[in-house]
């Protein structure tokens, strides 16, 4: 497999963390064995990367050196995702931010920034409108906040559940593919990561839980509405990209324009991943904004 980015020969996880600091762990998050990356200094300002539905903390393998170097930061697998347990009960929004509290808590963060794609943008977006004393500055990454696409949520839907019902490798290969606008950009090693978690044990019974949001009636009961969005006083980075295939750069510019103050920029040639699939400019934006 070729690593686009440097035309080496071969790309992997592995070869993303190679000369980064960072450790893996797990902590009780309020009875939630949870797993994170950490990179940075302890007492440097707070930083949380939250993945989306299905997802990991090595979607952030490709930023944790560059925002390590100023910030105290996580990359972490939410309630019912990745490495982190699975409890049996529905991932609604207030769970998911019971979680967040418990695991800032016992990493000894009473505030952070928060930086969410896709469903980690919906639950930063909301926890941001339950919680602003525990935000510094938030970044919404081709958020899942308030837009309703039927025909995006379908294909979050079944691709999820086929790719754990039955992970053999073309499955969960597609399932990833469908986040990047270059497709090269899935290569084996993440695969065979996202294959480790969707064969877990855990995982077809944890799905369903997991898909709890991505019906058309859920996203109508959940959306963060625009009076929400209005309340936000934190700055706030809206980041979209030209091929996100869950919606437009309109869509994204309307988002941004519900919160006062804030921040809109679009990166070019990326889908649903763009701190994944073109790092060097994801962490020039990101830092450019976090750090100002």
């Amino acid at each position: 497999m070729t690593d686009s980015a440097n035309g080496d020969a071969f790309a992997s996880v592995w070869k993303d963390l190679m000369g980064v600091s960072f450790s893996q762990g797990y902590v009780d998050a309020g009875g939630v064995n949870t797993r994170y990356m950490h990179t940075g200094e302890k007492g440097a300002p707070g930083l949380i990367f939250l993945h989306g539905t299905g997802g990991h903390a090595e979607a952030y393998v490709r930023n944790l050196a560059a925002h390590g170097a100023y910030f105290d930061t996580y990359a972490i697998d939410m309630l019912g995702h990745g490495l982190t347990d699975k409890p049996d009960y529905d991932y609604e929004l207030a769970r998911y931010h019971r979680h967040l509290i418990d695991f800032m808590d016992e990493a000894g963060l009473a505030c952070a920034s928060f930086s969410g794609e896709s469903l980690g943008g919906w639950v930063a977006g909301s926890f941001a409108v339950a919680y602003p004393e525990r935000v510094d500055k938030l970044v919404l990454n081709t958020a899942a906040a308030d837009k309703i696409n039927p025909k995006a949520l379908d294909g979050v839907r079944n691709s999820t559940r086929a790719a754990v019902e039955d992970p053999e490798w073309s499955r969960v290969r597609t399932r990833l593919e469908w986040l990047m606008f270059d497709k090269s950009d899935v290569h084996d090693d993440l695969v065979a990561c996202r294959q480790r978690i969707y064969s877990s044990p855990e995982m077809p019974a944890a799905v369903e839980h997991l898909l709890c949001l991505h019906t058309m009636e859920a996203r109508l009961k959940h959306a963060v509405t625009d009076a929400q969005w209005a309340t936000l006083d934190m700055p706030t980075l809206v980041l979209w990209t030209d091929h996100d295939p869950t919606a437009s750069v309109e869509v994204g510019r309307e988002l941004a324009s519900k919160i006062p103050g804030a921040r809109f920029e679009v990166m070019e040639n990326c889908g649903h991943w763009p701190q994944f699939e073109d790092a060097e400019t994801f962490n020039r934006i990101h830092l450019e904004f976090l750090r100002s």
